[in-house]
């Protein structure tokens, strides 16, 4: 009988699996392993909400491996040296893995190798597991990527895709192979009290749901902060509880305008892995500097911390940020809003608005995260660099009645309608009837003091 291990990384689930479905044919037994890696936390990504999503999303793997009569192997330390101590004592001969994008990612897969080899095991590292179209398949004339996304787009959209797999119907794990203690959401503090449940139980059900009675309206509704019709799948994709090339044969498959966008959006999150996977240094660095000299001191730190805080004295941006702090997430829409009043409003540097929305988005995903702030900035791939988005304006178009900011920002309850996005409009006793804080700074300013600093006339 020999022996395969499966490294689990960001690809937690049963379905549509291809390391999984490889390591599974024959005869074999099989070692489904997760480790964590104190590096991951080190690097400042093991902040809570991802760890209380992930002790869902493992706990749930564990359950579906079970039902085919395995179990997931939970391991603690170098992800390197965990799974060649764990080779070594299955004598498994081939490690199956899905294949990453960040330099991180990389720089394992690379260890790994070079261990595993000279110890005489295979390692397979598995494209199109995370992402529809695994990086570095599509390519201009002449770059090793696309840099705007409506070329790939055209691309991307008319790539042949794999079929998904079906979940193996067995999975033999060896008795003997010992475990640490499977983490628990229950054991975690700080996490937002509004996070949603994760696993890819939780995802499938919410894939299918979305999908026979929420999409239909996607395309005209995904903006709309109030009604929120976007699908809610970000997490469930960021930790592989969802197969995403699985989501595009189904939501293909329902058909009509709102599945389309839905899939362009899916197209969205595969060009930035593609970006990152062959510019690695994007996570930190800006992709198309414009030689920002952004706002510090202690005004510009006031300034950031009443952004964190929801507190800058325009309600949508506020709102955004109170939704995030509650939740864990926030909808799409209000993330480009709070992005663009930070680095263009306020001017200050987009990895300081990046670094807080990783510390609490449960889809804290590198490649989408950095680059839709790189994006929004105007240093990354924007054919339009210098849009500014105003936010009173995005308040009164995608919150047109004022629902969202009144359900994140009580203290403005008592307007009604539109008038909710500018309170600063109110005098006298009416404006001191409410306790919200005036604006850091008019719009026009902001706006002069951006053009200013990049030059534009």
């Amino acid at each position: 009988m020999t022996v395969s291990v499966v490294l689990y990384t960001s690809d937690l689930r049963v379905h549509d699996h291809p390391p999984l479905r490889a390591a599974s044919d024959g005869a074999r037994d099989v070692v489904p392993v997760f480790v964590r890696d104190p590096a991951v936390d080190r690097a400042g990504f093991a902040v809570p909400n991802r760890l209380a999503f992930l002790a869902d999303c493992l706990a749930d793997l564990d359950r579906g491996l079970k039902d085919r009569g395995g179990r997931l192997v939970v391991r603690e330390g170098d992800t390197v040296t965990e799974v060649r101590e764990l080779v070594r004592q299955v004598g498994a001969d081939e490690v199956h893995m899905a294949a990453g994008v960040t330099g991180f990612a990389t720089a394992r897969e690379a260890r790994l190798r070079r261990v595993l080899e000279s110890d005489g095991c295979r390692l397979y590292v598995h494209d199109g597991v995370t992402c529809v179209v695994p990086p570095g398949d599509l390519t201009p004339y002449g770059s090793d990527h696309f840099a705007v996304f409506t070329p790939y787009y055209k691309r991307w959209v008319h790539e042949p895709l794999r079929a998904p797999l079906a979940a193996p119907r067995v999975v033999r794990v060896p008795s003997d192979v010992r475990s640490e203690r499977m983490p628990r959401r229950s054991g975690i503090a700080d996490v937002s009290p509004g996070l949603a449940a994760g696993g890819e139980s939780e995802g499938r059900r919410r894939l299918g749901s979305w999908l026979s009675e929420e999409v239909d309206a996607y395309e005209e509704r995904h903006d709309d902060l109030a009604a929120d019709r976007t699908s809610r799948l970000s997490p469930y994709l960021h930790f592989g509880a969802v197969s995403a090339v699985e989501a595009v044969h189904r939501a293909r498959k329902r058909g009509g305008a709102g599945a389309e966008a839905f899939v362009r959006q899916l197209c969205w999150r595969d060009f930035h892995h593609q970006v990152l996977a062959a510019r690695p240094d994007a996570a930190g660095a800006d992709y198309r500097p414009r030689h920002d000299r952004w706002r510090r001191g202690a005004e510009a730190g006031a300034d950031l911390a009443a952004w964190r805080e929801g507190r800058t004295g325009y309600p949508v941006v506020d709102a955004a940020l109170r939704q995030l702090a509650h939740e864990g997430w926030m909808h799409n829409r209000g993330r480009l809003i709070a992005a663009s009043f930070l680095t263009k409003t306020l001017y200050i540097d987009w990895r300081e608005g990046a670094r807080h929305f990783l510390g609490l988005l449960v889809d804290g995903d590198v490649a989408n995260n950095q680059l839709n702030w790189q994006w929004v900035a105007g240093t990354g791939t924007d054919s339009r660099p210098q849009r500014v988005l105003n936010p009173v304006r995005q308040g009164k178009r995608y919150d047109p009645d004022g629902s969202y900011v009144r359900r994140w920002v009580p203290e403005l309850a008592g307007l009604d309608g539109p008038a909710v996005h500018e309170p600063w409009r109110l005098t006298g006793l009416d404006r001191a009837a409410f306790d919200y804080p005036d604006r850091l700074i008019e719009l026009s300013a902001g706006l002069a003091r951006f053009r200013q600093a990049r030059g534009v006339a």
